[in-house]
Formats: structure tokens, C-alpha cells, sequence
């Protein structure tokens, strides 16, 4: 198959949603304020900022579950799915080099189901643990007419100073970017995953490939980077460029604002399941690469003489993280 054959295929246009999306921005680049805008320009990055004063910022990103979800709801089982709806919400906050602060849920349903809505709960409450963040409120919403199941999204804020924003623009040829390890699929591509994958029971274990049941690996929350990431936004090491690896793979690294390329040499190694989707699919694998994650969840670019300080403390977290790359001579593309 072509490149995004497979994933429209099984229902989702990504080129669509692309010509949608822009759309959307169209109408929204419309709105009249009668005042100086207070957004910092940031286009097709990952978190938006407005200016709180003339020396601080606030973050802002608003994302959801997906279909992961509907594994959930197959397996009766979503003590999980809060941590996947914090992680994609904090991760793209901080790729502007923003703190995570506080989010807010929104929880959409069929019919209220105390019982589900609970353990909703407790993965959102973990996922805040685990980000550092408070969740202040949320919404819970019975759409019968709507929704058959449930929906869970969010959104979160962050504080930046202005002077420390982080949009990817210092990033020049020669810097050395470095990956971070996925926990599996994290919160994308679930709708590929579901249609090549079917006919494996969610209580098997292929061959034995996975070294869990099917239905596990695909509920394995997204990691969370905020500990990591804020630790080395802290530190002495230059930071100058951070990429939330999600659908879009690594070519996420062009959102970055430098005219550079990147050459991934030396990719983190994918876990077993996504091997298991490409074979049953017959994914190839430019699609896989751009609809998947592959094993790195998230990517830091630093200066080659910062390197080995980056690595010490973000190995801490993670051990398997090394030099995956580095930034090339335009033009902007991934080899």
C-alpha cells in the first residue's frame, strides 16, 4: 500500500483532516479583537502561549484519548485512560518549554455510569501525580444522541517566562537530537491498530510476541516526560528544541521553527506490537513511521557539546535514552 492507504483504509484521512484543520484556521485567523493580539506566534507547534504580563507566558493544549478508548470499553477496563489524557495534554505543553500547572477534563457519555466515571477518575488522578499538575474541574456530559460509549479529552495550562520560550529556532546544523523511549502505542494510530489487528482476541498473546495479552499492550498508558523534561529545562544544559512524538512520527521535529533538517540515524528500537500491526496490516513503513510513534515518545534537541550532561540526567529517567540523530543543512525533511 501507498503511504496512508492503510490508515484511510481502516477510517481516518489523514489528509483530510489536514485540509480541516486548516480550515478551522482560516475562520479563526478572522476573529477581530479590536485590541493587539496578547498570543505569541507560535504556527503548528505543539502548546499556544498569550502573554499574562510583559514577562510571563501561559500554555495552553487541549487533547483527547482517541480511540483507544474503544479498547477500554471492549475490555471494561479504564483505570488507565486518564493517564493517556493527561500525558497528551502535558507533553505538548511543555514542548514549549512551559511547566505544566493544571487541567481541566471533559468526559463525554452515553449514559452516566457511576462505576466508569470513577475509574476514569483514578487514572486521571495518577496522571496528574505523575505530571505534577492539579486537575481543578471538568465536565461530565450525557450525549445519547451523540456519543455510544465514552469520550475522554482535556485541556491543560502551563507558565513560561517569554524570554524562555522554546519554539525550535536556535536549533542549528550539527545539534544532536536525542529520544526518549515510548511505552508502546501511547494515544495514536489506534484506529490502524484495531483494523490490523483483527481477529486477535484481546486475551491472546500472538505467538507469544508480546509477552502480555493483546489487550494489555494496547491499554499501556503514554508516558509521561514533565519530571524529565522540566529537570533538564533547569539545568545548565541548552535546550533548544522539543518534539512530543505522536501521530506525524518523527517528522513532529519540522513543527520545530529552525530551517534545518534531521537526520535519524540511529532510531530507539520499536516494541513488538508495532512489528505485529505492520505484518497483519500490511502497513509499509512510511506509514508506520508516520502514523506511529515506533518506540521514541518524545525528542530533545541540545547543542553536540551538551550531549553527555543531557543524557546523565535524562538517563536518570529513562536509561534507554541515547542520541537518536541530529539536525542537519536544510532543507527542512527526515532522512
Amino acid at each position: 500500500m501507498t503511504a496512508s492507504d492503510a490508515y484511510a483504509k481502516a477510517g481516518v484521512d489523514q489528509g483530510a483532516a489536514d485540509s480541516a484543520v486548516a480550515g478551522l484556521v482560516r475562520a479563526l485567523g478572522a476573529i477581530n479583537l479590536e485590541r493587539p493580539s496578547a498570543q505569541v506566534p507560535l504556527p503548528g507547534h505543539y502548546a499556544s502561549i498569550i502573554k499574562f504580563d510583559e514577562t510571563n507566558g501561559i500554555a495552553f493544549s487541549t487533547d483527547g484519548v482517541g480511540t483507544k478508548l474503544v479498547v477500554a470499553e471492549e475490555l471494561g477496563k479504564f483505570d488507565t485512560v486518564g493517564i493517556d489524557c493527561v500525558a497528551m495534554n502535558v507533553n505538548d505543553v511543555i514542548c514549549v518549554g512551559a511547566e505544566p500547572l493544571a487541567m481541566v477534563d471533559y468526559i463525554a457519555v452515553d449514559k452516566a455510569d457511576p462505576a466508569v466515571c470513577e475509574e476514569i477518575g483514578v487514572g486521571l488522578a495518577r496522571g496528574a501525580e505523575l505530571a505534577g499538575i492539579e486537575i481543578t474541574g471538568g465536565e461530565l456530559a450525557q450525549l445519547g444522541d451523540l456519543v455510544r460509549g465514552v469520550d475522554v479529552s482535556g485541556a491543560c495550562i502551563g507558565r513560561v517566562a517569554l524570554d524562555a520560550i522554546i519554539d525550535g529556532s536556535a536549533v542549528e546544523p550539527g545539534d544532536v537530537v536525542i529520544g526518549l523511549p515510548s511505552t508502546g502505542i501511547h494515544s495514536n494510530g489506534y484506529t490502524l491498530a484495531r483494523s490490523a489487528l483483527e481477529g486477535i482476541g484481546l486475551d491472546e498473546d500472538p505467538e507469544g510476541r508480546l509477552g502480555r495479552t493483546l489487550g494489555e499492550e494496547l491499554l499501556q498508558p503514554t508516558q509521561i516526560y514533565v519530571k524529565p523534561i522540566v529537570a533538564l529545562l533547569r539545568s545548565e544544559v541548552e535546550v533548544r528544541g522539543l518534539a512530543h512524538i505522536t501521530s506525524g512520527g518523527t517528522e513532529n521535529l519540522l513543527r520545530l521553527v529552525a530551517d534545518v533538517g534531521y537526520e535519524i540515524d540511529d532510531p530507539l528500537p520499536p516494541q513488538p506490537i508495532f512489528e505485529l500491526i505492520q505484518e497483519r496490516g500490511g502497513v509499509s513503513e512510511e506509514e508506520m513511521s508516520r502514523v506511529f510513534n515506533m518506540g521514541c515518545g518524545f525528542c530533545v534537541v541540545v547543542p553536540a557539546e551538551d550531549e553527555n550532561a543531557a543524557l546523565e540526567l535524562l538517563r536518570a529517567y529513562y536509561p534507554e535514552a541515547r542520541r537518536v540523530g541530529r539536525a542537519t543543512e536544510g532543507p527542512r525533511r527526515i532522512l
